[in-house]
């Protein structure tokens, strides 16, 4: 049998950002009862591997600095050793969440990645690899890159502006492990022994378990995931009729197909269901681009799709691009055999949804043409397209998914799959974007949030490590008996600074209505690095806009308000504070008359003689919201009362 080889942690490899400034965990594998010897920049410690193979040490503090060799060796002087190069020491942060931390770069602002502080070789950058299934596991699929404009568009875009900013005002080596999983609920990031102490957590796992260890399997018509569902049960595609048909050439005659504006979903332009819809355009481009090779980009197409231009295919997305491929932006290179000097571009776009939405769904500056490598000046591809239905599905009903062993929102399930792998590696803090996936049930959501915080911090060992979060964006498009949780959520997330060394980044006054993946990434992170700027890292400054503190009755039916960080309270507009509604013992609320007093909200109505209450921006898309600090950071939403 071949010697056991000495081994690092999937973490620890080539490019690793390590924490400074406090004890240094690296942990490996061996064969069972080797002295295993690890060095880093002039210090070393021992240990002897564990019966199972296992062990860990822990290196003292280590000021910022680099590239160094982390090195694991036998200690019995032999040649077996694993080595991790341009290992750097600097600052370290976990960034979790769900497809709002997820969502890259490129999805939100193709070309923010190639600019002057793009190409940064101090931060580095980890996205962990989504995985899912029962028991603990030991290590990430992911590796460590340097932060350049290729590795910046396909990471998470807030946690990008996050680093980056750090890195820009603290010169320091700043490390990022994004680990989050689109659509995911806060109870699948908490450990099986934090849900227990909470009592819906601890319905959840018996629900989950009861499932799990049942004797019977699926039932006929069950399916275990979402990606399940669309292997087996989903409408499939039953043949490309189209093309057949001769949809995709230049010189088709579209004459008579009806007109949608791009970007949209099609649900809202004429066809209800899913379903196969070709869209087409011929658009006019410069004649001195003949020839040449040009980018073509659509935005996000909902959810697949073939392109074509000139008849030819260029590009498409389909099931094994995985399950972002709704919002990941096409960009494709058309041949410059394929540009004529006649200066149209015919393109054509086969788009299949099989559930939910479908449609070119952009954003409209992301639908463009141009030659390749000179982005500008562009020819937009917004507008106006013909589409033609080819294969209509009808109203597609996604059934619900029993948290079987795979389905990443079980309880628990990516703690143990996506946590437990990084703990105890040292870092200085976490970033968190998660929320909407539990807008359903805003009720619980301060104790769940407030147990997770608590229970990775148990897990990591470093006491109150940071923990910000964003609170959830404006948004408009929430299910009918949903309506009004997503500001009951909010009002949970600002709830939970109540927990020490917590912080948030307010992001009211950035979301989009119609989407819940508001492209505003930059401010989101830049925000959430101010915060910790400010405390973290004590650079001094107001760490975001006005919190709400404690609200007073004043003689005449007022209500005062005060706030944390309200210093130069004021509005944008300049106009008084809007979106402020007011309620007497009757809890029958309405718009407040209001005025800003110092540094305090005052708030009346004169029917009111005993106020009771007051909320401000309390809606799941609140307009016109424009109340701010003297730092122009937005107030957070509040509530004084607990109806």
């Amino acid at each position: 049998m071949p010697p056991i080889m000495i081994r690092l942690a999937p973490l620890f490899h080539d490019l690793a950002v390590l924490q400074r400034d406090m004890p240094i965990p690296v942990w490996g594998t061996a064969a069972a009862g080797d002295a295993v010897e690890v060095t880093l920049a002039g210090v070393a410690a021992q240990v002897i591997a564990g019966p199972e193979g296992r062990w860990l040490v822990r290196l003292p503090p280590l000021p910022a600095g680099g590239p160094y060799e982390l090195v694991a060796a036998l200690a019995d002087g032999s040649d077996q050793r694993a080595v991790a190069r341009e290992v750097l020491i600097g600052e370290v942060w976990l960034c979790s969440g769900q497809s709002n931390m997820e969502w890259k770069l490129a999805q939100v602002d193709p070309d923010a990645g190639v600019s002057a502080d793009s190409e940064l070789p101090q931060v580095r950058l980890l996205a962990v690899g989504n995985q899912a299934g029962l028991g603990r596991k030991d290590g990430i699929a992911g590796t460590w890159q340097v932060c350049s404009a290729r590795s910046l568009a396909s990471f998470s875009a807030v946690a990008g502006w996050f680093g980056r900013t750090l890195h820009r005002d603290l010169a320091v080596p700043v490390g990022l492990i994004c680990n989050a999983w689109g659509g995911t609920r806060v109870q699948t990031w908490m450990s099986r022994e934090a849900l227990m102490q909470d009592p819906y957590g601890r319905d959840d796992v018996r629900h989950y378990e009861g499932y799990v260890h049942a004797a019977a399997g699926l039932a006929p018509g069950e399916y275990v995931s979402l990606a399940d569902w669309e292997r087996r049960g989903a409408p499939q595609d039953t043949g490309n009729r189209g093309l057949a048909e001769g949809w995709a050439a230049a010189d088709f005659d579209d004459a008579t197909w009806p007109v949608m504006p791009v970007p949209s979903r099609w649900q809202q332009q004429g066809h209800p269901g899913s379903g196969v819809l070709w869209f087409r355009r011929s658009v006019a481009i410069p004649s001195a681009w003949a020839g040449r090779d040009l980018e073509l980009r659509l935005g996000s197409i909902d959810k697949h799709d073939d392109t074509w231009v000139a008849g030819e295919r260029v590009g498409g997305l389909s099931w094994d691009a995985g399950p972002n491929s709704w919002c990941t932006p096409r960009v494709y290179t058309v041949p410059g055999r394929l540009v004529r000097a006649d200066g149209l571009l015919h393109v054509a776009v086969r788009a299949r949804s099989h559930a939910f939405d479908g449609g070119m769904i952009g954003p409209g500056v992301e639908l463009r043409v141009a030659p390749v490598g000179e982005p500008e000046p562009a020819v937009s591809l917004a507008g106006p397209w013909r589409w033609r239905v080819e294969q209509d599905w009808g109203a597609v009903s996604v059934p619900g998914f029993p948290w079987g062993p795979g389905n990443p929102n079980a309880p628990y399930t990516l703690f143990d799959s996506r946590i437990a792998p990084l703990i105890p590696y040292a870092l200085r803090g976490a970033i968190w974007y998660q929320g909407e996936s539990n807008s359903s049930e805003p009720e619980h959501y301060q104790r769940l949030l407030t147990g997770m915080i608590r229970d990775w911090r148990r897990a990591w060992g470093q006491g109150d490590f940071p923990f910000l979060q964003v609170q959830l964006a404006n948004y408009a498009n929430t299910p009918p008996n949903e309506r009004g949780r997503w500001a009951a959520l909010r009002d949970a997330q600002l709830r939970t600074l109540a927990e020490p060394a917590t912080g948030m980044a307010v992001a009211i006054d950035i979301g989009e209505s119609g989407d819940i993946h508001p492209p505003d990434k930059r401010s989101v992170g830049q925000r959430l690095a101010r915060w910790a700027l400010a405390t973290t890292y004590g650079r001094g400054g107001v760490p975001s806009g006005p919190l709400y503190a404690d609200a007073g009755v004043e003689p005449g039916g007022r209500m005062r308000i005060r706030f944390t960080h309200g210093s130069g309270l004021r509005t944008r507009d300049g106009r008084p504070p809007c979106q402020v509604l007011i309620a007497g013992l009757d809890r029958a609320f309405v718009p407040a008359e209001t005025a800003i007093i110092g540094d305090t909200l005052v708030a009346w109505h004169p029917r009111i003689l005993r106020p009771a209450a007051v909320r401000y921006a309390w809606a799941d898309d609140p307009v016109g919201c424009n109340l701010e600090g003297g730092n122009g950071l937005p107030a957070s939403p509040f509530r004084t009362d607990a109806w």
